[in-house]
């Protein structure tokens, strides 16, 4: 269910379809971004940012943390039945089909063919961004539907009905619409216009938003490798090193102004965290740490723990199996651990939309199968780097030196801690414990984006099958989702066009490159 602050936010987003977003204005609702007479790129451009950013935050990374068993629900709670059920419907987390089209390509489409005899202004800068964003959603539809609305959606009155494409031609798409808007971004003319404030995800550096196509891209290129196109693969590669941007050194994240007010908190402390003046939100309470996560992490002495998790209100850490049938007594929100002070940190925290340990193991799996060079050493460099910056990220503390203890206590740096976790002889620890790197590359991707893009460690499960060993719940078919349902309105809207499926093809209809 979504919390009222949600609907708030939506309620101006879907009435009005405009956010004029700065620094004093987030959210302040002005004009129709989709009706050209009235409406430019600028003012567009942010709104279609802050869905997107939304979606992904919120119901994206809830059903990614249940379907890799990072999460769980107490026993007072009767929340989540179908997500532990894995119960999927056609109106199963519906959310994220409507939105993207309706809020999210929408306004991003309007962006892209803003101009000709409409403007004299030179928008190229927003066309490049709204292409890259437009790859960044569409790779998650196909990823999570297969076939969909691509080559004549977003015609708004001149096409209601849009025929579904073949995903595989969609990735294909995606890929060549990357390598040209990181082009674009990378040679706008110093007479367009910047956004400035308005791109409120990287403030108009057109350079940063090459490095994001060409990451976006290169996680497409990954999801191909068990295809058999790897020439495809190298050539499309060739053509990111070309463009010399390289890849994103940092977190790409959003922030138009995020306060502790209603409706303008960051998406994700607004969904799961507290709400306004620390007010308490159901979806806190009823969301805790599943038992095999808390045990995963301890045995592999993981300080990430801490992080990624709160001790329960009863004392210590706990959690629970994934079922709708838990015993009262042990079980209840005060006794589990909830989502912790790594992600959740303030009202104001920047809103993640991919992570840079991410872009670190997607390289080193790229080195790995020997689509990038330097071999082994260079996988391995980027392995730990990549882990560095996850506990970086989730802000593992330092440790001060007591020699008081027993046994003394020595001080160790975040970055030291980090080291010291992966230098452990444990398997899917250290790089050199890891007979099968990318086992070792993706269980620690799992636990990199947990509480943050964990929908991908969804569909990287899908396409690997690992972590291994990840329960499944009791109450579901001992079988878990591999893709979603089209959403009742989309199957009533177009019927003639959304391909017949069963509650099965959840199940058993893999998408084209698993």
């Amino acid at each position: 269910m979504k919390n009222k602050t949600k609907y708030i936010k939506y309620l101006s987003i879907v009435v009005s379809m405009l956010v004029f977003i700065g620094c004093d204005d987030f959210l302040d609702v002005n004009e129709n971004p989709n009706d050209p007479s009235i409406s430019t790129p600028d003012l567009t451009l942010p709104v279609a940012q802050q869905a997107l950013v939304d979606i992904n935050a919120e119901e994206m990374t809830y059903l990614g943390q249940f379907m890799t068993y990072n999460w769980s629900t107490p026993s007072n709670w009767s929340a989540n039945q179908e997500l532990i059920q894995y119960n999927i419907a056609n109106t199963f987390f519906s959310n994220i089909f409507e939105e993207s089209y309706l809020l999210i390509f929408k306004d991003l489409t309007f962006v892209e063919n803003f101009g000709g005899d409409e403007s004299e202004i030179d928008y190229s800068a927003y066309k490049a961004i709204a292409t890259i964003l437009k790859s960044f959603q569409y790779q998650y539809l196909v990823d999570l539907y297969g076939d969909i609305p691509f080559s004549e959606a977003n015609l708004r009155a001149e096409n209601p009905t849009p025929a579904y494409d073949n995903e595989e031609a969609i990735y294909t798409a995606l890929i060549d619409n990357l390598t040209t808007a990181a082009v674009l971004a990378l040679n706008v003319s110093a007479d367009a216009e910047n956004p400035g404030t308005q791109d409120i995800i990287y403030g108009g550096d057109m350079t940063h938003w090459a490095e994001f196509a060409n990451t976006i891209k290169l996680r497409l290129l990954v999801r191909l490798s068990g295809t058999g196109q790897d020439a495809y693969i190298q050539e499309q590669l060739a053509l990111i090193a070309a463009n010399g941007a390289g890849y994103i050194t940092s977190n790409v994240s959003a922030n138009p102004g995020y306060s502790d007010n209603e409706g303008k908190q960051s998406p994700f402390f607004g969904y799961i965290g507290r709400g306004p003046n620390d007010t308490t939100l159901d979806r806190n309470d009823f969301t805790v740490a599943t038992d095999y996560i808390l045990e995963y992490l301890t045995t592999n002495g993981d300080d990430r723990l801490n992080q990624l998790y709160s001790e329960a209100v009863n004392g210590g850490y706990k959690g629970a199996e994934q079922t709708t049938i838990l015993p009262g007594s042990g079980f209840t929100s005060n006794d589990l651990s909830h989502v912790g002070p790594g992600l959740l940190v303030s009202s104001e925290q920047d809103q993640p939309l991919m992570l840079y340990s991410e872009s670190l193991l997607l390289q080193a799996e790229a080195t790995v199968r020997g689509y990038l060079p330097g071999g082994d050493a260079a996988a391995k460099a980027l392995y730990e780097a990549a882990i560095e910056e996850s506990f970086e990220y989730l802000h593992v503390p330092a440790i001060e030196a007591d020699a008081t203890a027993t046994p003394p206590i020595e001080a160790a740096t975040t970055l030291e801690r980090a080291q010291a976790y992966h230098s452990q002889p444990i398997k899917n620890v250290a790089w050199d414990s890891s007979t099968n790197k990318i086992e070792a590359i993706i269980t620690q991707k799992w636990i990199a984006l947990n509480g943050t893009s964990s929908i991908e460690s969804w569909v990287e499960l899908t396409r690997t099958g690992f972590p291994v060993g990840l329960p499944i719940p009791a109450e579901s078919d001992g079988v878990r989702p591999v893709r979603l349902l089209y959403p009742d309105s989309e199957v009533g809207r177009n019927a003639l066009n959304v391909p017949k499926q069963t509650k099965s093809d959840a199940f058993t209809n893999n998408p084209f490159w698993k």
